[in-house]
């Protein structure tokens, strides 16, 4: 395997902490959502983090798939929704939605590419078989 680039970022204090990039691009408060007991207020959270970065790194798959089928995507975005779960024996588990839109393309081309982007997505490359990922066309 190759490397073409790592990302280092450093926490500090948990959920209730702090993250900073080596390049100090991302700096950014941490605060655990009330609706998770914490005090919530200003500061982002890990789940957020996460579902930017899917949803970033998603619809660049959508695009570059796209390229490849020489078909051109013009408004084009991805939502993705990252929910922290409890499962039923007690273990902390995450489940993403990732909600795309395509502009121009038919509800079938839209879903087709998203299915062909889950299978060349870095992320869902490294989520699949570990947690529950849902693709939905908007």
């Amino acid at each position: 395997m190759k490397t073409l680039y790592t990302a280092v970022s450093t926490a500090q204090g948990g959920r209730d902490g702090h993250v900073r990039s080596s390049d100090g691009i991302v700096d950014l408060d941490l605060r655990t959502p009330k609706e998770m007991g914490g005090p919530g207020g200003a500061g982002s959270n890990p789940e957020q983090l996460f579902a930017a970065g899917y949803a970033a790194c998603f619809e660049s798959a959508m695009r570059g798939v796209a390229r490849k089928q020489k078909k051109t995507l013009a408004d084009t975005s991805v939502t993705g929704q990252v929910s922290f779960n409890v499962s039923d024996d007690g273990k902390y588990v995450l489940s993403v939605e990732l909600h795309g839109k395509v502009q121009g393309l038919s509800r079938d081309e839209t879903q087709a590419l998203m299915h062909a982007a889950h299978e060349v997505c870095p992320y869902s490359n490294a989520t699949r078989g570990n947690i529950e990922v849902k693709l939905i066309v908007e």
